[in-house]
């Protein structure tokens, strides 16, 4: 089979005087098209394809400045490297603004040109080259860090670790994205196992285990506001780590940047680990001390409509002092006034506010067909993250923050993952509906296969009855009933999930954010 050549064009009015050059390029497998002006150029773009542009920026006739604009008029896409004598500022300025892909000044030596041309033709191939031959190089060390994983700390760092990486191959259309995704699912394996033997003893010694949901306000924000910080609290529903640095780059020319992560609470889910963190108390504790605050599964009533209440009662049970507000917003409309309010929101020492953008968008893409096409694979779902952030008003909300003098919390109280594995469970008529967690007290399920609370007590969680146990599921596992599997199946498998046990739902971002 006939390898296909690059092919270059290069336009020169001396273009006999760079024979040598050329030669040297097709010994290195290129294709050269000579021609001698500008209008030349423009003519064999007209009538052939190339994948690169060499221009001399000094040609009679049309100049190289000129024929670059036409060019890209034709052919956006194409790189143009100009090539000039001249170091005048004003040319290079020129040269930029018309969107050159390179700037060699004159006499360039072969190997300048072969740089230019790697850097702009070349540059993904050998970006993703050099990224499999690093993972490669890492893979067998990720293995023995997964095995080696004993503490809460060393299963963020696998975490970090094997995120990175899938954000490093996202672009390769190669085969070791799918060996990177089974080194996830191994790791996803260990840390469930890993959650099963510790969970009860975090819930029983407090000042033991990691920080979770419950110790935030105690733990990281109290103690900035009793040292006079002023704060945004910035909570994004079922936000990941890999959303997370999906939009990082948007914030980094305005903030010193502070990233960690903590676990959020079993159940991942909204209505157990958001109201721990607001109230500083495990969901038992708060039906004990604030009935009025607390939600059953089977009401009818939404379980999160007591969120600024319940920040209220963890103040004062701290006996602070400080001034707070609480927003919440659902659409643009909110987010508006939202903006609006900004100026007046600067008076408090802290201010609460909940973005549910994400969390919209999960449910989104398991009940809407044209979303669950356009969020079909992680990185789609990471994209259409980025694109709201960037595009709804919320990025516009963190410039005005900026330079006031505020520090900003950005977090979620849980992630979500992609669930492939349907598990067969059996329940009563009173069994909630979530499908990575299940409480009910005629559960019937196979124990191997889920991580069981028997005692809801000693996992800090209210009992709707006295028999009511919770159970888990676990990596990328779904429960579905009997009665009308296949289609129940059908309809959630490959949706994004949450409420139970993998790394994606409980290791979750914690980022700090300081006014450059």
């Amino acid at each position: 089979m006939t390898v296909k050549k690059d092919r270059i064009l290069w336009a020169d009015d001396e273009i006999d005087l760079l024979k040598p050059h050329i030669l040297f390029l097709q010994d290195k497998g290129y294709e050269v098209v000579p021609v001698n002006s500008g209008q030349d150029a423009i003519d064999s773009c007209k009538e052939e394809t190339f994948d690169i542009i060499f221009l001399d920026e000094n040609m009679p006739g049309l100049t190289g400045l000129e024929t670059l604009a036409v060019i890209k008029e034709m052919n956006p896409e194409v790189p143009v490297v100009m090539v000039t004598k001249s170091e005048e500022e004003s040319i290079m300025n020129q040269a930029i603004g018309n969107k050159i892909a390179d700037y060699l000044i004159k006499p360039v030596n072969p190997n300048q040109l072969l740089l230019s041309i790697k850097k702009n033709v070349h540059k993904n191939d050998l970006i993703t080259e050099t990224k499999t031959v690093n993972y490669q190089q890492e893979f067998n060390k990720i293995g023995m860090q997964i095995n080696d994983s004993f503490t809460a700390t060393d299963w963020m760092d696998v975490y970090k670790k094997l995120i990175y990486w899938e954000l490093e191959l996202e672009s390769s259309k190669i085969p070791m994205t799918d060996m990177l995704r089974m080194q996830k699912q191994e790791a996803n394996k260990s840390f469930c196992k890993f959650v099963k033997k510790n969970y009860l003893d975090w819930m029983q010694n407090p000042d033991d285990r990691p920080l979770m949901s419950p110790d935030l306000f105690k733990k990281k924000i109290f103690p900035l506001l009793d040292k006079g910080e002023k704060l945004f609290f910035i909570l994004i529903d079922n936000f990941r780590l890999d959303q997370w640095r999906e939009i990082k780059e948007l914030l980094s020319d305005l903030f010193i940047i502070d990233e960690s992560l903590y676990y959020s609470i079993l159940p991942t889910a909204t209505q157990y680990a958001r109201n721990s963190i607001f109230s500083g108390l495990m969901p038992l504790q708060i039906e004990k001390m604030f009935p009025q605050f607390w939600v059953d599964e089977d009401s009818e009533e939404g379980k999160n409509l007591n969120e600024a209440p319940l920040i209220q009662t963890q103040i004062e049970r701290f006996r602070k002092k400080y001034t707070f507000s609480y927003n919440k917003v659902y659409d643009s409309q909110y987010q508006e006034k939202l903006l609006h309010v900004v100026p007046t929101l600067m008076n408090n020492q802290l201010n609460v506010i909940v973005l549910n953008f994400v969390d919209m968008l999960s449910h989104a893409r398991t009940e809407n067909k044209m979303i669950r096409e356009l969020a079909q694979s992680e990185a789609a779902y990471r994209s259409l993250t980025r694109s709201w952030f960037q595009h709804s008003g919320i990025l516009d909300l963190f410039r005005r923050i900026a330079g006031k003098g505020y520090k900003i919390i950005v977090t979620t109280d849980h992630g979500t993952i992609h669930v492939d594995n349907p598990l067969k469970v059996v329940g009563d008529k009173n069994t909630n509906t979530n499908l990575r967690y299940k409480v009910g007290k005629n559960l019937n399920y196979n124990p191997k296969e889920v991580f069981e609370i028997r005692n809801p007590e000693k996992a800090g969680l209210p009992s709707p009855n006295l028999s009511s146990k919770y159970i888990f599921a676990m990596n990328n596992d779904f429960f579905a009933y009997p009665n009308n599997y296949n289609y129940y199946v059908s309809y959630y498998k490959n949706t994004f999930q949450h409420g139970g046990i993998s790394m994606e739902e409980m290791l979750v971002p914690f980022i700090t954010l300081h006014s450059k």
